[in-house]
């Protein structure tokens, strides 16, 4: 049992690729991040040198894997407790990991590894990952329609998304690229009242049979009104047709608003993460 960490992004995808794929719920983000990655090159999220890692159990089998892409979070997949400890250790043994100063991961191998981690830490923030189980209609309907998302709104969506990353405490501003890649699938949806874009929902690819609605954004201005919860339909509903089997998202535990849309949607709780920081 042991685990193994590079920056061969390749080398990740062969090892822990398949057993990734075969929990693509809980392992979401991973699935998105290193397709990204393979799309656009490893300088996607920033100038760091992006690491992968993955846990190799006593049968031999990869049973799961984890990935950092510098300035953000080191973020675990579903893993066996005896990986989370191991990591608990590896994290102040292992070269690779030694400037890794906040991690994201399942609520209780978060606890474990502020035990093991051999350092001061705090919670920065709470999520709760949920899966559609039966997509429901905002009842009552919000007032326009939504529409995809074109080149010509290429300036709304940057301006959007770097509001949307500076009111979650998410590093860094939009990225051109990334949006006209969104653009391209049909991934960014905008709901319009009287022809005037009033909130924004964006869809993943899907990867390893789901897909993770996000962001989803409106300007405080048109807030209250319901057209997050019309946008956030509108995406679901897009992402199933693009093949998904599962459609996902995240919400922040400390916005009960968001939560309660969510669940009125038909989106029902997978299982609480917990972001950890070194003090």
């Amino acid at each position: 049992m042991n685990w193994t960490f590079t920056t061969d992004l390749a080398a990740f995808v062969r090892a822990a690729g398949p057993a990734l794929a075969a929990r693509p719920v809980p392992n979401t983000v991973l699935l998105t991040v290193t397709d990204r990655l393979a799309r656009r090159g490893t300088d996607t999220y920033g100038d760091g040198t992006p690491f992968f890692g993955w846990w190799t159990g006593s049968d031999g089998a990869v049973a799961g894997g984890l990935l950092c892409t510098p300035p953000f979070p080191l973020h675990l997949g579903a893993l066996p407790e005896e990986a989370v400890r191991a990591l608990g250790v590896a994290l102040t043994t292992e070269p690779l990991l030694s400037d890794v100063r906040a991690l994201n991961a399942r609520r209780a191998d978060a606890r474990v590894l502020a035990e093991t981690w051999g350092r001061p830490t705090r919670t920065a923030e709470e999520q709760r990952l949920y899966r559609l189980a039966a997509l429901a209609a905002p009842d009552p309907a919000p007032a326009g329609r939504a529409r995809p998302a074109t080149e010509a709104d290429l300036p709304l969506l940057l301006e959007w998304v770097t509001a949307f990353k500076a009111e979650s405490g998410v590093p860094g501003s939009a990225s051109e690229a990334v949006l006209r890649d969104r653009i391209s699938y049909g991934g960014a949806l905008l709901w319009e009242r009287a022809g005037v874009p009033v909130s924004l929902a964006g869809f993943f690819r899907a990867i390893g049979s789901a897909s993770r609605i996000g962001p989803v954004y409106t300007p405080p201005e048109h807030r209250g009104r319901g057209y997050a919860a019309g946008v956030t339909h509108a995406a679901s509903e897009a992402a199933y047709a693009t093949g998904a089997a599962e459609v996902l998202l995240f919400t922040d535990l400390a916005n009960p608003t968001s939560n309660g849309v969510y669940l009125r949607l038909g989106y029902t709780p997978v299982e609480d993460r917990a972001e950890i920081v070194a003090s």
